[in-house]
């Protein structure tokens, strides 16, 4: 029979979920989310052909050290949003789709209020950051951190948004939203960095101009478009049970990607001590990178919706066949990403600099990268299945053991043989013994909820 995912009301999609075919309904799910993937990772591809090539090589690199940091902030966002598919996937597979909506506008406001309040933060953190890191890059750290402040409120509100639409079945939502966020990043960084030369200024102002009109769209797309699920800010209260819930559940997943995105600052502090091109070059293999482990971790929110909406649904080991089948086809798809990428990779990081310095280091980075997105894939799935059990402590757990005490150790213990080399060759060891680690959890653990009935 065929189904047409964007055809479906909600009834339809829960009853796809808790009933129908495990396999198929994985794919279906996770289908647009592998596609957001691809997009979403094109977005750092191509924010780093407009930078390497037209801003240069320090610009870059200033770029690639204050990711992490920025991301570091967001993590408040990205904790919100993972707490909101839980409550919510549970709530919609219990069939109550007004509570579901009461607790996806409260998570929209909170969401939204954190974003303006943290920013300034943010803002004044560039300056601390800015002044322990080399001389060469130090300005424009500062100037880059600083100004992205004024994106952050708008990228809390894209966090969410993937939150709710993910939650309630609708992942082909968040993969519209991020081919416009595509499309609009290309203009701007066309406009600003190759147009007006604008440098790191111009990387900020292109950010900043898809993020408002993206969020413009979603604003519309969940206040103002009729349907079923409509949000309304009529009468607005703030519930301080909802709120309170989405706290509990969502604090393990905040502090989890706080540590993560902290683990890859004190990692690229490492990094850049060797200098700009060592720098350049890691974060030219970061950007290809990014859709290696995408792909197989798109999974992950999929297998967060099947298990959340089917222990809902009182379905506990249809929860747990959805995770294991999670784990085979994201394994899967990272076989796939090795067997195509491994070979294109000298011919593909040449887009980003004619530099042999830099492509050495670079290329020798993207191959050891690579070869880890098996491990990272099925460490993913594994933490979307204890996400969708509401267990979000146990990601947490996963992503020290990952980062800060398999990965960061590693760098420290090989450093003085392998150079900046051990940055790579710990990201596939770290990666590797975080999904053995994963699996053991997945098989032990109690398929139950922990979540409370609000």
């Amino acid at each position: 029979m065929k189904i047409n995912l964007l055809k479906m009301n909600e009834e339809q999609r829960r009853e796809m979920i808790v009933e129908g075919n495990m396999w198929r309904t994985l794919w279906m799910l996770a289908l647009p989310t592998l596609m957001m993937s691809v997009v979403q990772s094109l977005m750092p591809l191509s924010d780093g052909l407009f930078i390497n090539n037209v801003a240069g090589t320090l610009v870059a690199s200033a770029v690639t050290f204050s990711e992490p940091v920025i991301m570091v902030v967001l993590a408040l966002a990205q904790g919100l949003s993972v707490a909101a598919m839980a409550v919510i996937g549970q709530t919609f597979g219990s069939g109550n789709f007004e509570k579901v909506k009461k607790i996806a506008v409260q998570t929209v406001v909170v969401g939204f209020l954190a974003g303006i309040c943290i920013a300034p933060i943010l803002a004044l953190l560039s300056i601390p950051i800015s002044a322990h890191v080399t001389q060469e890059i130090s300005s424009n750290v500062r100037l880059y951190i600083a100004l992205y402040a004024i994106v952050l409120p708008f990228s809390f509100m894209e966090s969410i948004y993937n939150g709710i639409m993910n939650s309630t079945g609708r992942p082909e939502a968040p993969l519209i939203r991020m081919v416009i966020m595509l499309i609009l990043k290309i203009i701007g960084n066309y406009i600003f960095i190759v147009r007006f030369e604008l440098g790191i200024v111009g990387c900020v102002l292109a950010s900043f101009m898809a993020n408002v009109i993206v969020c413009i769209w979603m604003f519309h797309e969940l206040f103002i478009h009729k349907g079923k699920m409509q949000l309304t800010l009529r009468g607005f209260r703030f519930d301080t049970v909802i709120i309170k819930k989405l706290i509990q559940i969502g604090i393990p997943s905040m502090i989890t990607q706080m540590m993560l995105s902290l683990g890859f600052v004190l990692i690229n502090n490492e990094t850049q001590k060797y200098g700009a091109i060592v720098l350049n070059g890691q974060g030219i293999a970061n950007n290809i990178s990014s859709v290696c482990f995408n792909l197989p971790a798109s999974f992950g929110s999929a297998v967060t919706t099947m298990v959340s909406m089917n222990i809902g649904a009182g379905r506990p080991e249809r929860a747990k066949q959805s995770a294991l089948k999670g784990c085979i086809s994201s394994a899967l798809t990272g076989v796939f990403v090795i067997l195509v990428i491994v070979p294109l990779s000298t011919h593909l990081t040449i887009f980003f600099t004619r530099k042999p310095e830099v492509l050495e280091i670079a290329n020798k980075a993207l191959h050891i990268y690579t070869y880890s997105v098996v491990g990272f894939g099925i460490c993913i799935a594994v933490q979307g299945a204890m996400i969708g059990l509401g267990r979000t402590k146990i990601p947490l757990v996963l992503g020290f053991l990952r980062i800060w005490l398999l990965r960061y150790i590693f760098i420290l213990v090989t450093e003085s043989f392998l150079s900046f080399y051990s940055v790579f060759w710990g990201n596939l060891f770290s990666n590797y013994m975080a999904a053995l680690i994963s699996l053991v959890i997945l098989f032990s653990i109690r398929w139950k909820s922990v979540l409370e009935k609000m």
